[in-house]
């Protein structure tokens, strides 16, 4: 048996939150440092319109001042089902794991085509592969 407690931190990567109008949703800011892995688990409530896509930004200052959208770059990478969330993905969980980012990332939720939207979305971002362990959280 391996201890995965004692080897990752989390963090609240999109808080709890309804979306009822077409926009970007920006997440908070993730500070990586001391990890070298990340995974986004972001859940639904009920969907009953429009289409939620996924941004995942990254970059090394504080503010995203200097932030590359991931999802769109060819040298970094967003792995997972990246499909955008629709109706039918009530009351579920997707997977984003991303590989060669900056010291900090955000994950987004941009909503179009909503007219009543949707509820319970939200984020945790995972950090894994501490260098240091245990760790705090």
């Amino acid at each position: 048996m391996r201890d995965l407690h004692s080897t990752i931190s989390t963090a609240i990567a999109l808080a709890n939150q309804t979306i009822s109008t077409n926009t970007t949703t920006a997440g908070a800011i993730i500070d990586t440092q001391g990890f070298e892995g990340l995974e986004f688990i972001v859940s639904t409530g009920t969907i009953t319109d429009g289409s939620y896509a996924f941004k995942v930004e990254t970059g090394n200052d504080s503010g995203l001042s200097d932030a590359v959208d991931i999802t769109a770059s060819t040298t970094q990478v967003v792995i997972g089902n990246k499909d955008a969330l629709v109706a039918a993905d009530d009351d579920t969980t997707r997977r984003l794991g991303v590989v060669e980012f900056d010291r900090y990332v955000r994950i987004s939720l941009v909503s179009t085509g909503v007219t009543t939207g949707g509820t319970n979305f939200s984020a945790v971002a995972v950090k894994a592969f501490a260098k240091s362990v245990p760790t705090d959280n």
